[in-house]
């Protein structure tokens, strides 16, 4: 039993605990769980050490329990709280809107113990008969139920991602394979993956299928062919492998790929030339010779088009542009020089600020913005003005010490307020290098309120960015509403950058609003949002995600040089 699996036990036990009505405890459980989340080290080996204890959080009865997972599997007080509690309870929790005090009450008054029935009753409006609801509270957890159905089985493209990565390298590690990728929804890079899809060119398949099925997560092996097999992960997830003749690996790549749109396109402009695709290649219709389907590129080239990337890939005007030779050159990886949002252990992150700084060192980064949060998120440990100014003094310190490389900016996520105005006052802001905007509460302001909240923000003229703009949390809490050409238009004005916030279950903005603001003349500014070291990682999930939305090296705020980044921030400050 690993870390998360640990943790996640943990935090099962906090919710059971919060259902009975249990108080402090289910912090606790809490606490400890996140302390064993940050752990650089396996659980198992603390454990035998004997260094349990030494966990924060973690006191001599959580020990033990952590002792009996490492050595059971199982926990017993968790067996006990689970049979005290209606199974369907729990997911009560996963809609957004509704917690522990509120899912007892709909228990105790309605007798409402699973989603099903909990959607049943708001459907009939019996919801807003109880004490504490409304008619907008009900339609609040409709709307989240909704959200909740919308996602469906569907995993996060950072997950996705991380399976598929491990599974490709088991399957290289069992048979010699030169030609093997992810296709479909995750090799476009779409922000969930409902499967995996794998794609091997290879002359020997039956090696590949046996090898594809032996993975040890296999939980059940749906279905397994001389070209084709699909299994279940231990975690649901449908894995699927086909595997085709090295010669015809480009165009099945392009075929698997899709989207179905854009390989409609492609085979309408196929047929106006005689010229038929499939997996296999690309056929002269009225003779039959395979004349392409090596490589993609070879591909795109027989319809007379350039190689389009995978991200664009939907049938969003990308043949138009292909055809007129107006495709954009998508911003690369290669192209970040810093990551522009980090939390340090001054916060809710566990980093110090030197440990960030070296980590920024080792990718690479010509700079990285240290943004703990401001003073009323108080649940993030945010900073008072005076830890700040003392943040910063360690800031200028780390840097000195590195010679300025790479650059330590001393940075702030700073709340934006209901009325717009910003958590610290122009005194303590003028001290900060970089100033990012967040809007952490009052989600549910109506349109024209939230719209007046940001411009009065933007208008301040001290931020240099508006962190996770529509502040969604994917598969958890819709966008907020608020008039977004408008906002655009004065962040263009105010010299203002959006954030693609690349933490997987945010990456707000999302793609087509990232085009939107391309359209609109904003810059975008990539920041991981890391709360740990290897979060730091997230930044190619940003990169993805700004491909998607059409966005070149020019939009991208961490393309510029640590000096471009300076100028850029200087010309900002009122």
């Amino acid at each position: 039993m690993d870390n998360s699996e640990v943790a996640a036990i943990f935090y099962e036990v906090a919710d059971l605990l919060d259902l009975q009505g249990v108080a402090f405890k289910p912090n606790a459980y809490r606490r400890a769980a996140r302390s064993i989340e940050d752990l650089s080290e396996d659980l198992s080996k603390v454990a035998a050490e004997g260094r349990i204890e030494e966990i924060p959080g973690v006191g001599k009865s959580m020990a033990k329990k952590i002792e009996e997972l490492l050595m059971t599997g199982h926990l017993q007080f968790l067996n006990k709280l689970r049979s005290q509690v209606p199974p369907g309870l729990l997911e009560l929790l996963s809609v957004p809107d509704v917690g522990p005090k509120t899912a007892s009450l709909l228990y105790k008054e309605l007798g409402i113990s699973d989603i099903e029935h909990l959607k049943q009753a708001a459907l009939e409006h019996r919801l807003r008969g109880l004490k504490g609801f409304g008619e907008k509270a009900e339609e609040r957890i409709l709307q989240g139920i909704r959200t909740l159905e919308a996602k469906g089985g569907r995993i996060l493209l950072g997950d996705a991602l991380a399976v598929a990565s491990k599974y490709v390298a088991y399957m290289r590690s069992k048979v010699q394979i030169d030609l093997i990728s992810p296709a479909g929804s995750l090799r476009r890079g779409k922000e969930t993956v409902g499967d995996i899809d794998i794609l091997v060119g290879d002359d020997d398949p039956g090696s590949v299928m046996d090898a594809f099925v032996s993975y040890p997560e296999v939980r059940e092996v749906a279905m397994k062919g001389p070209t084709k097999s699909s299994v279940v992960l231990s975690s649901g997830l449908q894995v699927d492998v086909r595997v085709v003749e090295s010669s015809s690996y480009g165009a099945a790549l392009q075929y698997f790929t899709g989207s179905k749109e854009h390989n409609v396109a492609l085979r309408r402009i196929g047929v106006e030339m005689g010229l038929k695709l499939n997996e296999y290649g690309v056929f002269e219709r009225e003779s039959g010779k395979r004349i392409a389907g090596q490589t993609e590129k070879d591909v795109y080239d027989v319809l007379g088009l350039p190689l389009v990337p995978p991200e664009l890939r939907e049938d969003s005007g990308e043949i138009d542009a292909a055809k007129k030779g107006q495709l954009p050159s998508l911003v690369e990886p290669s192209h970040i020089r810093g990551d522009l949002h980090v939390h340090s252990e001054w916060s809710d992150g566990t980093g110090s600020i030197a440990e960030i700084a070296a980590e920024a060192a080792s990718r690479g980064y010509e700079y990285v913005v240290i943004s703990d949060h401001s003073q009323s998120l108080k649940i993030t440990n945010g900073l008072t003005p005076d830890r700040l100014r003392k943040q910063i003094e360690e800031v200028r310190k780390v840097e000195d010490q590195l010679d300025g490389k790479p650059r330590v900016l001393a940075g702030s996520e700073v709340d934006i307020k209901a009325d717009g105005s910003l958590d610290y006052p122009a005194g303590v802001l003028r001290d900060l290098d970089f100033v990012i905007g967040s809007v952490h509460s009052r989600f549910k302001m109506d349109k024209a309120d939230m719209t007046r909240r940001i411009l009065t923000a933007i208008d301040s003229g001290w931020i240099d960015v508006l962190g996770h703009p529509t502040g969604r949390i994917i598969g958890h809490r819709d966008p907020f509403e608020f008039d977004m050409d408008k906002v655009f238009s004065e962040a263009k004005e105010g010299k203002v950058c959006m954030e693609v916030n690349c933490f997987p279950d945010r990456l707000d903005l999302r793609d087509s609003h990232c085009r939107m603001a391309k359209e609109a003349g904003v810059m975008i500014a990539l920041g991981t949002d890391s709360h740990r070291l290897e979060q730091m990682d997230f930044i190619s999930l940003g990169v993805t995600t700004a491909r998607r939305g059409w966005l070149e090296r020019a939009d991208v705020l961490n393309t510029l040089s640590a000096k471009e980044l300076s100028n850029h921030l200087k010309r900002r400050r009122p």
